[in-house]
């Protein structure tokens, strides 16, 4: 059996503060996200015909998971899914990185919402009104001439399963922020800025400019990771 893996951070546990504290972010990752890594792996065992796909498939395909697997599946391959994305969206403020879009991305940003102060109190508004748990993106859609758009998931759901290619996230689940911002996540969400990784959200943009199966479908699950 293919086993999914808990990919390893780039960075420090610390390397995001004051963004993110070293404890949740180490809870987080080390915790949080073995534990869907680990949900997925057991959900597998009794399914062969299904233990080499990505989690990212899995996620949309889960018409073809058994019915009684499927909400452990669609559970753990989404928070698998969605942390790994989430991990590499972020850098160190050292790490040099663009502090902004640019490129294409910024000149689609600008088109589909005004600029990025616009973009970006989008995207806390609609993170800080999310009742319960769940994540908020910035995704471009497969159709409507590809256009960016502000949206957000329940649990650990992916625009992928609805046409959408995932450009940037941030996890609004109570263990990405409580120990640090306790239940402001509205508060949460502004400070986080600092740690996006600006180049990487432009690497995913220009990723979804692919129309091929594979980026949209789920078998290039890496694509969207590495």
């Amino acid at each position: 059996m293919k086993k999914h893996l808990l990919p390893s951070l780039e960075y420090a546990h610390d390397a995001l503060e004051p963004c993110i504290d070293a404890r949740t972010l180490r809870l987080h990752h080390d915790v949080h996200h073995r534990a869907y890594v680990d949900g997925l792996n057991a959900a597998l065992e009794n399914l062969p015909g299904l233990q080499e796909r990505t989690a990212l498939w899995l996620l949309c395909h889960l018409d073809e998971v058994p019915e009684e697997s499927r909400l452990e599946v669609r559970h753990s391959a989404g928070g698998h899914v969605n942390h790994s994305l989430f991990w590499r969206c972020m850098q160190p403020a050292q790490a040099g990185g663009p502090r902004a879009p640019s490129g294409a991305l910024l000149d689609a940003i600008d088109r589909d919402f005004g600029g990025l102060p616009e973009m970006k109190a989008c995207f806390e508004e609609a993170g800080t009104k999310l009742f319960g748990s769940g994540w908020v993106w910035l995704a471009r859609d497969r159709q409507d001439a590809g256009r960016l758009s502000v949206l957000t998931t329940s649990g650990h759901d992916n625009p992928a399963m609805h046409g959408s290619f995932p450009v940037l996230l941030n996890d609004v689940w109570e263990h990405a922020y409580y120990l640090g911002h306790e239940n402001r996540r509205s508060e949460y969400l502004k400070a986080w800025w600092p740690a996006v990784d600006w180049e990487e959200a432009g690497r995913r943009f220009g990723v979804s400019g692919h129309d091929q199966e594979e980026v949209w479908e789920g078998e290039g699950g890496q694509l969207l990771v590495s």
